[in-house]
């Protein structure tokens, strides 16, 4: 078993880095957390584990939809629980985005244009509600510190340059969106929107890859507290947003620290999202 000192580091995210392992990927997810497209100067323990299992569960909850990255947790020592071997994809370029409820971009840009990328939705919607069927809002891949941007389908085909390869990753992303709502739903969860990453490999025209049903990369809602009209709490960032909002930040870098009592609930949130989803003890 190699060192991750001994791989050769091929990219840095916001949250991940990946390195070269053989003829494989070793992805790693940190701490870090990112606001508005800018990453706080503070970690929030356990997140990066937090993500890797959570994707972990996830991958062997869908597979049987579509195949995944997700080779073995068997990784080196010092990043165990936080990392994971995966097959290397040439990955499409958009996300590939559902939504089952109106939030975040997609309810400003329903109360602007009665759409959401494109799509007709039925007047007289309020924040949060759950729209009649889950719609696939595809987006642009943005540089680091740069904003994803929606658009429409025909726009989208144009970016992947093959249309009816677009209208099988919109089938597979609704169809992986729906069992994850599913799950969460019988855990008292309700899975808002969620963002999807698909890449081909030798013999796979679509595989999934990156994390999957993340709190980084969709939106849960306790749904014990869920009413329509409003913003709910979620399992994820909320309380740095909330809090960023709150001290007057102006959402560019460098990012403010986070206060200790932030970075606890914040923690905390992750957690329980992960047990309630999974069903095990962190």
């Amino acid at each position: 078993m190699p060192s991750v000192a001994d791989l050769n580091l091929l990219s840095t995210g916001k949250v991940r880095e990946i390195y070269e392992w053989e003829d494989d990927l070793l992805m790693v997810a940190s701490d870090r957390i990112s606001t508005y497209d800018v990453v706080m100067p503070t970690p929030i323990p356990d997140k990066g584990k937090v993500l890797n299992r959570m994707s972990v569960f996830w991958f062997g909850l869908t597979e049987d939809i579509v195949p995944n990255h997700f080779i073995s947790e068997d990784v080196p020592e010092e990043v165990a629980e936080r990392a994971m071997r995966v097959r290397k994809l040439e990955m499409y370029p958009v996300e590939c985005v559902v939504r089952g409820y109106l939030s975040g971009s997609g309810w400003k840009e329903y109360k602007e244009e009665g759409a959401v990328c494109g799509i007709e939705l039925p007047s007289g919607l309020v924040e949060s509600d759950q729209l009649p069927e889950p719609i696939f809002t595809p987006s642009t891949k943005a540089e680091i510190g740069d904003h994803d941007e929606n658009v429409d389908f025909d726009r989208a085909a144009e970016i992947v340059g093959d249309r009816a390869l677009l209208e099988e990753l919109r089938r597979i992303s609704i169809e992986v969106y729906k069992r994850g709502s599913q799950h969460a739903a019988q855990r008292g969860i309700i899975l808002a929107d969620t963002k999807f990453e698909f890449g081909r490999s030798a013999g796979a025209e679509i595989v999934l890859g990156d994390e999957v049903l993340t709190p980084d990369s969709s939106r849960f809602w306790p749904a014990a507290s869920y009413q329509p009209g409003v913003t709910p709490p979620s399992f994820d960032k909320q309380f740095v947003r909330d809090w960023a909002s709150e001290t007057g930040w102006s959402k560019k870098p460098p990012a403010p620290e986070l206060p200790p009592d932030v970075v606890e609930q914040t923690r905390a949130k992750y957690i329980e999202a992960y047990e309630r989803i999974t069903g095990e003890t962190f």
